[in-house]
C-alpha cells in the first residue's frame, strides 16, 4: 500500500491526504519509498494535476512550488489556492519564467497581501520590464513601504509623475528626437541586406529589438522602467543610466547589487556623474577596498571632499606626490595631499 500511494495510487484516501502521504514519504527514511515519491511529485501524473484543483495544505503548496515554479498550468492552480504561504508565493516569484511571472504579477490581491514577494518579482531578470513596472505601480499607489532600494526610488518617481502628469509639456530634447524619429523613418532600407522589421502577433510591422540601438531603449524608456534597467541590466545599461539626469535613475544604476568592481572603477574615474553617484560608490566599503577605485575618486574633482580626506591617507606616496602637483583637482586635495606627504617624511 505505502508502495502505491508513492505512486500516486491510493483508493479510498482523499487528494489532501494523497499529496501529504506523498510529502511525508518524499522526506522518509525509507529509500526506495522516498526516491519514488519524489518522482512521482516532480512528473505529477495527469490524475494528479486534475486534482489540484482542490485546496492542498501550506505545506504540500510549497513544496509544489519549489518542484514546478516555472510550470504555468500548475503555478496558475497553486496560486488560486486559499491555503498558499508566504514563502511559497516568495519561491514562485523569485524563480519564475517569463509566463509564470506574468501569472503571478496578476494575483494582486495576493501580492499587496504577501508584498515581500513583489521585491522578488520585480529582482527576477526574466520577468518583464512591463510586468515589473506594473507591480511597482501597484505597490506605490497602495502605500506600501518596501525596503529594496529600488523600489524607493521607483516609488518616488511615480509620486512625482503622478504630481506633474498633467502639466507635463515635452522638453526641447523630446521634441528633437520625435523630430529624428520621424525622419528615420522615411529612410528606405535596402532589400538585400538583414529585413530589420518583423510583424508581431497583430500583424503590426515593428523594428527588430536587436537592431534597435541601446541609447535608443533607453531614451524611449520611462523612468520606472529606466530604474529597473539600473539595478538588474547589463554592464553597458548601468554605465548609461548612471549618467542619466534624472537622479533616481542614476543613484538606482550606482546601488545596482549586480555592479561590479570594473563598473565602480570607470564611475570613479568619471566626471559626468553626479556628487550622489560618486558618494555612493565611496561609501560602498566593498568597492573602496580596491586601490584603483580609491585612486579614481580621489582624482575625480566631483568627489566631495568628505570622502577624499578619507581615502587620501590610504594612498601610495607616487600618487600623493602626483596628486599634490596636479591641476586638475581642488586646491583643498593638493594640500591635505602635501600634508600627508609631509606627515609621513617626519
Amino acid at each position: 500500500m505505502r508502495e502505491l500511494a508513492a505512486r500516486g495510487i491510493a483508493p479510498g484516501v482523499s487528494t489532501e491526504e494523497l499529496f501529504l502521504l506523498l510529502l511525508f514519504f518524499s522526506e522518509g527514511g525509507d529509500k526506495s519509498l522516498r526516491e519514488r515519491a519524489q518522482q512521482t511529485l516532480q512528473e505529477l501524473n495527469p490524475a494528479l494535476r486534475n486534482s489540484l484543483d482542490q485546496a492542498l495544505p501550506a505545506e504540500v503548496i510549497l513544496s509544489l512550488a519549489n518542484l514546478h515554479a516555472r510550470d504555468a498550468e500548475i503555478v496558475q492552480k497553486l496560486l488560486r489556492m486559499p491555503t498558499i504561504s508566504e514563502e511559497a508565493l516568495e519561491i514562485l516569484a523569485a524563480c519564475a519564467d517569463e509566463r509564470c511571472g506574468e501569472l503571478v504579477a496578476t494575483n494582486e490581491a495576493l501580492l499587496l497581501e504577501y508584498s515581500r514577494a513583489i521585491e522578488k518579482l520585480y529582482m527576477n531578470p526574466e520577468v518583464r520590464m512591463s510586468t515589473a513596472d506594473r507591480i511597482i505601480e501597484l505597490a506605490a499607489r497602495n502605500g506600501l513601504q518596501l525596503e529594496f532600494s529600488a523600489f524607493k526610488l521607483a516609488a518616488e518617481a511615480i509620486q512625482t509623475q503622478l504630481v506633474c502628469e498633467a502639466t507635463e509639456e515635452p522638453t526641447f530634447d523630446d521634441l528633437l528626437f520625435n523630430s529624428t524619429a520621424a525622419k528615420a523613418s522615411e529612410v528606405e532600407v535596402d532589400p538585400a541586406h538583414e529585413d530589420i522589421c518583423e510583424r508581431d502577433d497583430q500583424g503590426a510591422e515593428q523594428v527588430v529589438q536587436k537592431v534597435v540601438p541601446l541609447f535608443v531603449l533607453l531614451q524611449t524608456a520611462n523612468i520606472t522602467q529606466k530604474i529597473r534597467r539600473a539595478t538588474l541590466g547589463t554592464s553597458t545599461e548601468r554605465l548609461i543610466l548612471v549618467r542619466d539626469t534624472n537622479r533616481l535613475v542614476a543613484e538606482a544604476a550606482a546601488k545596482s547589487p549586480r555592479m561590479t568592481e570594473n563598473e565602480a572603477r570607470q564611475i570613479a574615474a568619471s566626471r559626468a556623474v553626479s556628487e550622489e553617484v560618486l558618494r555612493i560608490i565611496a561609501s560602498n566599503r566593498e568597492f573602496v577596498r580596491a586601490y584603483q577605485v580609491k585612486l579614481n575618486l580621489v582624482q575625480n574633482p566631483r568627489t566631495p571632499f568628505t570622502f577624499v580626506s578619507r581615502l587620501l591617507p590610504h594612498l601610495r606616496l607616487p600618487d600623493l606626490r602626483a596628486l599634490s602637483r596636479s591641476k586638475n583637482i581642488p586646491g583643498a586635495v593638493n594640500k591635505a595631499a602635501k600634508h600627508i606627504i609631509s606627515r609621513r617624511s617626519k
